[in-house]
């Protein structure tokens, strides 16, 4: 239930802050007052688009502040609050903030969220129905939800929708296998004939690096060898004048001398470390120039095993590291290809099995839209009289579909029929109501979808095109969906609005330099005077506000709907 509202700087609104209860509150107020607003408000509340021309002339943002009362919460914004941590017990604060440049903030008890959860966390607690959506009722793709609103058939619907989505993705993974198929031959010779290539050449995982470094020391085989003996002569090899013979002649010089200056002792270790150091440099080098292995026949064979997988590198355009991962793909594509008969066989009946499963589905919610179809059209013509349309008759008509593709909403056409006059077969709706009937027949339809919800109704002029005694029937109808949750209504009949709970008034002030529109709960006289205007227009007269209280005296010992 909305408890408080709060609109700050929004088209011609400086500042209201207003308190909601249960029950039907309607928002009166002379034309261009500015009592769609509040609807407006609450949309953008429910993460509705924005755009910087709504902020009030000469403010830097809008916003909006909607206070929801939790305790009938549903168990579906429960799960969704706790999916985004968002702590939520007695009541939802919904904030949202647009500012001059077009930019939008929303937020949910103080922490900040994507519109799409604002969407989907105030959709479960605010219905916003426009005083032009009564129009949307003759097109199929709104009766049809409708028809599964009433029915409460949503987990039917998810399940056909499922099917469909495993019919749809096994029919591409088919279309796409078949399709390599039809160029499978010729695929085949080019893979085969590609992977010989890879085949023949033999190349190993880290071999190319391999080669080239095994290239590179061949080639610079000389030069290796020269400056490895060199440093071999000179670091050991040479008895005289090698850097290993200085060091035992600096070491023979230097033991004598500690016993005479004990600074020197430190020296001797160093200098016996430097000269295994040294010694075993030059062994190893020794060794490496035994070991050098410069066999032009090699260097020959290197190279032109180099030159073999670069050139193949380039005509796969791939790096010569990478031509045993290529060989390894090509393998698995064509073991794919070798076995791509047997896997179109094996998602065909896949594709079947998807089908039968979509049918079976298709025809549980089929069965349970012809059962809602019944109850939906048997209770809506129970509400006809009421507003206005005896020996109305509504009916739901179903043709199931077999023959086409799956659908994600099933294999249904749904089309209401209506008559409104005794006698006349029902016809489909948009050829035969007016745009009053329309009106009164969405209000009826919303009444029945929505006789079970708990979220909070608001209507903006859904009355329009109507008057009299009709008029009244209808602030019946709003009147008991208010008594069984909480109920806004915008309207400019004084039928309606005599059958409200609670009134507020919106009134446009201008001081010759500034618009603003401002709103005041109404109560006793003053609400009286604001029925007696809406029955008089200009001139209120006595008569028009005894007429007023008799009014607001029968709705309260009016039947309830």
């Amino acid at each position: 239930m909305l408890t408080h509202l709060l609109i700050r700087d929004l088209a011609i609104v400086d500042t209201v802050e207003l308190d909601f209860a249960p029950g039907l509150t309607v928002l009166t107020g002379e034309t261009g007052a500015g009592k769609s607003i509040i609807v407006d408000a609450l949309t953008l509340a429910g993460g509705a688009r924005a755009t910087a021309d709504i902020i009030r002339a000469g403010a830097e943002r809008a916003e909006i502040c909607a206070t929801f009362d939790l305790a009938q919460a549903p168990a579906a914004l429960r799960e969704l609050l706790a999916a985004q941590s968002i702590e939520a017990d007695d009541e939802l604060l919904v904030r949202r903030l647009v500012t001059a440049d077009g930019r939008s903030r929303a937020y949910l008890n103080g922490q900040t969220v994507t519109l799409q959860v604002l969407r989907e966390a105030v959709g479960e607690l605010l219905d916003v129905h426009g005083q032009h959506e009564f129009q949307s009722l003759a097109r199929p793709v709104a009766q049809r939800e409708l028809l599964d609103g009433y029915g409460r058939l949503g987990a039917q619907l998810a399940a056909v929708r499922s099917a469909c989505r495993h019919w749809q993705g096994t029919a591409e993974q088919l279309q796409t296998l078949e399709s390599r198929s039809r160029d499978r031959d010729a695929r085949l010779q080019l893979l085969r004939y590609q992977e010989g290539e890879l085949a023949a050449l033999g190349l190993g995982a880290g071999e190319f690096e391999q080669l080239g470094s095994e290239s590179l020391r061949l080639a610079q085989g000389g030069r290796l060898l020269e400056s490895a003996q060199a440093a071999a002569q000179a670091l050991y090899a040479s008895d005289e004048a090698s850097a290993h013979s200085f060091i035992s002649q600096a070491l023979g010089r230097l033991r004598p001398l500690p016993q005479f200056d004990a600074t020197l002792a430190p020296l001797l270790p160093l200098l016996e470390e430097a000269a295994i150091r040294v010694s075993e440099a030059g062994r190893e080098l020794t060794r490496y120039v035994d070991s050098l292995d410069l066999d032009a026949a090699r260097q020959a064979q290197v190279e032109q095993r180099l030159a073999a997988a670069e050139e193949l590198a380039r005509k796969h355009r791939v790096k010569g590291s990478e031509l045993p991962a290529l060989r390894e793909a090509l393998q698995a594509e064509l073991a794919a290809l070798e076995r791509l008969d047997h896997d179109v066989t094996l998602l065909r009946s896949q594709h079947e099995q998807a089908l039968q499963q979509y049918q079976r589905a298709a025809k549980k919610l089929t069965a349970a839209r012809t059962a809602a179809a019944l109850r939906f059209g048997t209770d809506i013509s129970q509400r006809l009289p009421a507003l206005g349309m005896q020996g109305g008759v509504f009916e739901v008509q179903l043709v199931t579909v077999s023959d086409g593709e799956p659908q994600p909403q099933g294999q249904d056409r749904i089309e209401f029929l209506v008559t409104t006059n005794p006698g006349q077969p029902p016809r489909a709706l948009a050829k035969v109501a007016s745009g009053g009937e329309l009106s009164r027949l969405s209000l009826a339809v919303q009444v029945a979808c929505m006789a079970e919800e708990r979220r909070c109704m608001v209507f903006d002029e859904v009355d329009a095109g109507i008057g009299g005694a009709v008029a009244e029937i209808v602030g019946r109808e709003l009147r008991a969906l208010g008594e069984r949750g909480q109920v806004l209504c915008v309207t400019h009949l004084a039928q309606v609005a005599a059958q409200a709970h609670h009134q507020l008034r919106v009134l446009k002030q201008s001081d010759g330099q500034a618009t603003r529109t401002g709103i005041a709960p109404l109560k006793g006289d003053e609400r009286v005077q604001e029925i007696a205007r809406m029955i008089g227009g200009v001139s209120v007269t006595r008569r028009a506000q005894d007429h007023a209280r008799e009014m607001l005296a029968a709705a309260k010992t009016s039947p309830r709907g």
